[in-house]
């Protein structure tokens, strides 16, 4: 999941020095700006792009999984496939127009300050969401290593579960006074690279090594019904394209990005496919919606696996919700924002999440939702008719505009579909 430093300008934490910063632009904002390039060497980039990659959707792809069979795989290696070729597209669209930094900036030059405001829209909502699902995870994990947990305040008992969610928000609370300069907390949410790799491992000696084992040889091959939640939670494990640009920017060799992005996506299309192989093959149709919750707590790698799981969101959760900060802050303060308004509104942001993470505590809900809605539209739709736009394709008839338009098309159902079945599910729940 990709981590911001601006409104209009989404950063992951550069290694190297680059072109991730910036003001907010106003008024036209590619106007009298230079072309951008950075000293960030290709390992580097490479190493922040699977830092974007790779995120919580690692703990819900063994479920996608075993909710559509394991013919989805297929529908799983056609969303990697599809978003690493609309990746190449942002990098078409920079290539075309040296003044873009940023991803609303390939939105304004394609479609104005419309194009702008929908991918700013949608940028922040996801980023909002995803922090929202945050604060389930660490409900739903420590409730797990402490079922039996339960809370009073105020003479009112409080399940462990939303006991937790309440807990968490009042360590994150402590992250509001914080100083705006986020550097540290972004190099220490780096180590998200490392968080999955240690997931995927734990998982894996929790089957050959702590007598987890694979029971489960056989499985469903498809699951019709299923298959709109998989393909959704699919296309959330790969919602990273608008930190795209300012990667493209930082690299000392921008004619490489291509290069970096194959890496990027075999890497973590790799480590998502063994892990919704083996959580499947582990725990069959009896998956949860996070794979930690699963695993048996009395085990060491269990415990490495669950607490690996709870310390990461807690270290990028402040970095999500920075650019909803910013944003606020550019429609609704016109002088320099002190720092008690920005407490003021990190606040806010964080006790709406806790209470959207208490009303609606389906983490698996909720990301298929904003794969379907917001991760399809970002990383699918939106690069395609940006490219068509810039390029001037979508005036004439090629096989390649022709297979731009396909991936839009197909793009489209599944925000449809998708949304529906996520919204749907929802209010099932909601209703028990």
């Amino acid at each position: 999941m990709y981590m911001g430093d601006r409104s209009s300008e989404v950063a992951v934490p550069l290694l190297d020095g680059g072109a991730g910063g910036g003001d907010a632009h106003r008024d036209d904002p590619l106007k009298q700006r230079l072309p951008v390039s950075g000293s960030t060497s290709f390992f580097k980039t490479c190493f922040n792009g699977v830092n974007a990659l790779s995120g919580v959707g690692i703990l819900s792809i063994p479920y996608a999984l075993a909710s559509g069979g394991w013919l989805s795989l297929l529908l799983f290696f056609l969303v990697a496939a599809s978003t690493y070729y609309t990746a190449l597209l942002i990098q078409k669209c920079m290539e075309m127009d040296r003044t873009i930094r940023t991803y609303p900036d390939i939105g304004h030059r394609s479609f104005g300050h419309l194009g702008r405001a929908l991918l700013s829209v949608s940028m922040n909502v996801e980023l909002y969401l995803v922090s929202t699902g945050f604060l389930i995870v660490e409900g739903d994990n420590l409730h797990g290593l402490f079922p039996n947990m339960e809370f009073q305040i105020a003479g009112i008992t409080i399940g462990a579960k939303n006991g937790f969610i309440l807990l968490v928000t009042c360590l994150l609370m402590v992250l509001t006074f914080c100083p705006d300069n986020m550097s540290f907390v972004s190099y220490f949410s780096a180590g998200g690279v490392i968080a999955s790799s240690v997931l995927v491992c734990t998982v894996l000696w929790a089957a050959a090594v702590d007598g987890v084992g694979f029971h489960h040889n056989n499985g469903t091959l498809i699951n019709v019904e299923g298959l709109p939640t998989a393909v959704s939670l699919y296309a959330f494990c790969y919602c990273a394209h608008p930190v795209f640009p300012t990667l493209y920017n930082s690299m000392s060799n921008q004619r490489q990005f291509s290069k970096v992005m194959l890496v990027c996506f075999v890497f973590c299309t790799l480590g998502y496919s063994v892990t919704a192989i083996m959580g499947y093959l582990m725990f069959g149709p009896n998956l949860q919606s996070q794979i930690t919750l699963n695993l048996p707590k009395d085990k060491i790698s269990s415990k490495v696996a669950i607490y690996t799981t709870i310390i990461n969101p807690l270290a990028k959760y402040t970095l999500m919700v920075t650019p909803i900060v910013h944003a606020i802050e550019n429609r609704i303060v016109v002088y320099n924002p002190s720092k008690g308004c920005r407490v003021l509104i990190r606040m806010g942001l964080l006790l709406s999440s806790m209470a959207v993470a208490v009303a609606i505590p389906f983490f698996e809900i909720l990301m298929s939702l904003v794969g379907a809605f917001l991760s399809i539209t970002a990383s699918v739709i939106f690069p395609c008719l940006c490219y068509l736009k810039m390029s001037g394709d979508y005036r004439r008839f090629r096989r390649k505009s022709a297979a731009i338009w396909g991936i839009v098309l197909v793009g489209v159902v599944v925000l449809v579909v998708g949304t529906y079945v996520a919204m749907r599910d929802i209010y099932l729940q909601l209703l028990r």
